[in-house]
């Protein structure tokens, strides 16, 4: 029997998408789903107006606009369900979706499970372009999406198990969010999921990408062309995973990899017009070593943890 699915939704101000989205989950959700809208303090209410047009949708209104992490952990603790969808405002669900991804959580080692995300409109196979099939993470501090970009092709609908998955639209056991502690609310948004998936591991858990749940994504439409603000925001995050995350022989065995990561990232912003808020965010993860060392200390439990069987990959985590 398939366990029973919470989706939560949080959104600030593209009511136009919130409304697809709110109505491909009505018309292909299984019996019983709870559908949770998260209003990020929208102007004037307009995500709460929205989403109270949908019978049977339940609404959490936020005093003030506090980011992703804050709001999914906000739907999350409303959550009635053993198993939380986290679903983008701008992304659409299609027929089976939910149930092919329910089947994975028969087994109790699987935490999360990744759909195959397709840029909207999506398609079949040569046509449709992929969002993301499952995330994958490199050792040097490299977070990705699987398959990004690429034409849909048989070899991305091949059922297995990945690092992570993208939080636009990952299916997540409640029990095990409560276990590691839920999104990072401290990022605010970017890399959040790539953080909750690191914990995840560390706590015992498996991911699972299911290409027969498929969830289609208007890529982008959130947030559009991120400001200075948001660049910062996203350098400092992926910075933060690499610290806070990796096992200490590994992180040490690392560190060349990351120093080469960072200078050639910070190449391609000095040529976008984008390096100074790359480097401050980068910069200021230096004052946060404390709160690094103790998430490490909490985490690992202690300097010398094996690393997980699964983690012993020469150039790699999680390979392709």
């Amino acid at each position: 029997m398939l366990a029973k699915l919470s989706i939560v939704i949080p959104s600030h101000r593209r009511v136009d998408r919130l409304r697809a989205c709110l109505a491909s989950v009505i018309r292909h959700a299984p019996a019983e789903t709870e559908v949770v809208v998260v209003d990020d303090a929208s102007p004037e209410g307009i995500v709460s107006s929205t989403a109270a047009a949908f019978s049977g949708v339940r609404l959490v209104r936020l005093s003030e606009r506090l980011g992703f992490c804050c709001a999914a952990n906000a739907g999350i603790s409303t959550a009635l369900h053993p198993v939380v969808e986290m679903l983008n405002d701008d992304t659409e669900v299609t027929a089976g979706w939910a149930e092919a991804a329910l089947a994975c959580f028969d087994d109790p080692s699987i935490a999360a499970v990744a759909p195959l995300a397709l840029h909207w409109p999506g398609g079949e196979i040569g046509t449709a372009r992929i969002d993301s099939a499952g995330d994958r993470y490199y050792r040097g501090g490299v977070a990705g999406k699987r398959g990004h970009g690429q034409t849909l092709s048989e070899r991305h609908l091949v059922r297995g198990k990945v690092f992570g998955a993208s939080a636009s639209c990952a299916f997540y056991r409640r029990q095990a969010l409560d276990q590691v502690g839920g999104f990072p609310e401290s990022f605010g948004a970017y890399f959040e999921d790539v953080d909750l998936a690191f914990r995840l591991h560390w706590a015992g858990y498996e991911v699972m990408y299911e290409p027969a749940s498929r969830v289609l994504h208007h890529v982008g439409a959130s947030y559009g062309k991120p400001a200075d603000e948001l660049l910062e925001q996203q350098a400092r995050n992926e910075e933060r995973v690499f610290w806070r995350n990796l096992p200490r022989r590994t992180l040490l065995r690392a560190l060349p990899a990351h120093l080469a990561v960072v200078a050639a990232k910070a190449w391609r912003r000095w040529r976008a017009g984008e390096l100074s808020p790359f480097l401050r965010g980068r910069f200021r993860v230096l004052g946060e070593v404390p709160t690094l060392m103790r998430h490490r200390r909490h985490l690992h439990g202690h300097a010398n943890t094996p690393i997980p069987a699964t983690w012993r990959v020469d150039h790699q985590l999680w390979p392709e």
